[in-house]
């Protein structure tokens, strides 16, 4: 192992209250693995405002580490995943207004998908089914606020984008319960994300069986240019 970096997620980057965005915390990891495809395993949850370590591995990988142990692992993978053709802005915008009107049980002041987020201060994944299509989507902008120095919406954050659409396909379109977790991520980043641009996130349902559930998840372009491919396993908790 390398040396050990010490990091803090600010508290608005958070998931559930007082724990971080799990989508966040796989783009940081991801961010410092010697790999295109990356898979991020959670062993705990990662604490908002505390500091944890960061190391890379011999591996090409990268741990999170915090006071209790292991908080997740980044290991080079592959990704051999069937992607749908994305639905149209206009499908993907009517799915995000219809899950707005009407959103699950449970919903949080998640970075990732809070109702009460801005453009600046989440990335609104607020996916809806998608009528004759077996998938959820949204229709969404990142604010400049999100932005690196180019203009581009940062790495971390397109892993993000990657992390709670799953949620919902599995909420809306299969069997996940309220308060299920995200066990891993795989994702493939494919092209660089202009912030301000139209984007249209989309999720689907792989397989269910018992408290698991696969999910495939993409981010394209309002064009239909795909910008961003994962899959993910949730857990229902017990």
């Amino acid at each position: 192992m390398t040396d050990i970096e010490t990091i803090t997620v600010p508290r608005h980057l958070r998931g559930y209250p007082g724990v971080a965005f799990g989508g966040y915390i796989a783009g940081v990891l991801a961010g410092r693995a010697a790999a295109k495809t990356v898979r991020v395993d959670f062993r705990r949850p990662t604490p908002v405002e505390v500091p944890v370590g960061l190391t890379e591995t011999a591996g090409g990988g990268a741990v999170l580490t915090g006071a209790d142990g292991v908080l997740a692992v980044a290991t080079p993978d592959e990704l051999d995943l069937e992607v749908p053709e994305p639905p149209s802005w206009e499908a993907a915008s009517a799915a995000a207004e219809t899950y707005r009107a009407a959103p699950p049980e449970g919903a949080a002041d998640c970075f990732g998908c809070g109702l009460d987020r801005t453009p600046d201060t989440g990335l609104r994944q607020h996916c809806g089914v998608v009528p004759g299509r077996d998938l959820v989507a949204a229709a969404w902008t990142a604010g400049p606020a999100l932005a690196d120095t180019e203009g581009k919406l940062r790495p971390e954050l397109v892993w993000g984008a990657l992390d709670c659409p799953g949620n919902a396909a599995g909420r809306l379109r299969g069997r996940l319960r309220e308060g299920a977790v995200t066990a891993s991520l795989t994702a493939r980043l494919l092209r660089p994300v202009p912030v301000s641009s139209r984007l249209v996130s989309y999720a689907w349902v792989l397989s269910e069986e018992g408290r698991k559930h696969r999910v495939g998840v993409a981010l394209a372009t309002a064009g239909g240019d795909l910008c961003a491919v994962a899959s993910a396993l949730w857990v229902d908790l017990r």
